[in-house]
């Protein structure tokens, strides 16, 4: 799918075709799509192509009059257990002479955003400009997905204090892994934004400077949260890991304690159920007040040493 969008009375709308400062987005394109675009727009197509593996890394490459930006971008999106499974996404951001050109796998919130004007005061005709916008927007929502991740943490840290099912602990599992993306994302994206400070990438402008200072500012934040999360997600699983197996031990020693007690009326009454003479007090009521009794005794011994 690949649509247009250019500015008109300061409002991003839709157009219909690539016009000199205006937004292609791409998402999940045709080969006959990218073919397309490459030959209209002279983009080299490594450049349309290097955005489709998802396991592109976060780089810059320059050739020409061409810049080709890839960064990773959160998406959120529902497991198999009807869960919210977060994870990161490839993106390739390629500036023109004339346009900005973005190439996704997926659909973004962050770019969908953009695209619905819920993202004012921006101007694709201004590529650094624009350039900086998405990297701020894909900052903040880094640090919305975070939120919800912390979120559901705690969420999920209740339901284990009632039920200690293995149900809550695959759900921290992923919400950890989760976090490992995060953190492995941002870290390439904070390198390669930190070479667009250079000013070598693209050409910076002073009311630019401004811009991506707040994305560093974001990006940063996101890392040293992301690391706080993964650092208090991981000592939760570990606490909740030793809980229960500690309940696990409990219950095998009630239960063993339980065993012990019920085997010693079993013992007892096999022992006055056998068909010899000679047995000690031969009379009906002495089994099970012999067996009644030491077995009181018994579980007043396994209570004092808190075995049951």
């Amino acid at each position: 799918m690949v649509r247009y969008y250019k500015n008109a009375d300061n409002k991003l709308i839709e157009a219909s075709a690539a016009e000199p400062g205006t937004w292609v987005n791409m998402i999940n394109p045709t080969e006959e799509e990218l073919n397309a675009i490459g030959e209209e727009l002279k983009i080299d197509a490594s450049f349309l192509h290097a955005a489709l593996d998802e396991e592109e890394t976060s780089h810059i490459d320059c050739e020409e009059n061409q810049t080709l930006i890839i960064i990773d971008v959160p998406v959120a999106e529902t497991g198999e257990k009807n869960n919210v499974v977060f994870a990161t996404l490839p993106v390739g951001i390629i500036v023109t002479t004339d346009n900005v050109v973005t190439v996704s796998l997926k659909e973004t919130s962050a770019f969908r955003e953009i695209a619905e004007g819920k993202v004012k005061n921006v101007f694709p005709v201004q590529k650094t400009k624009f350039v900086l916008q998405v990297l701020l927007r894909v900052a903040k929502r880094y640090l919305y997905y975070l939120k919800q991740i912390d979120k559901i943490s705690h969420f999920v840290e209740k339901q284990l204090h009632k039920s200690m099912k293995n149900k809550e602990l695959f759900q921290l599992l992923e919400l950890e892994k989760s976090l490992v993306y995060f953190s492995t994302s941002l870290q390439s994206d904070s390198i390669t934004i930190k070479k667009i400070l250079s000013g070598k990438v693209l050409k910076l402008y002073e009311e630019d400077q401004d811009l991506l200072d707040d994305v560093l500012i974001e990006i940063n934040q996101a890392i040293e949260m992301s690391h706080i999360y993964s650092s208090i997600l991981t000592g939760t699983m570990d606490a909740f890991a030793s809980v229960i197996s500690n309940n696990l031990n409990i219950v095998m020693k009630v239960l063993t304690s339980v065993t012990i007690l019920l085997t010693i009326p079993n013992v007892i009454f096999s022992y006055y159920g056998m068909n010899v003479s000679g047995l000690p007090v031969p009379v009906s009521w002495f089994p099970p007040l012999f067996a009644a009794a030491v077995t009181v005794i018994t579980g007043i011994i396994l209570r004092r040493r808190d075995l049951i």
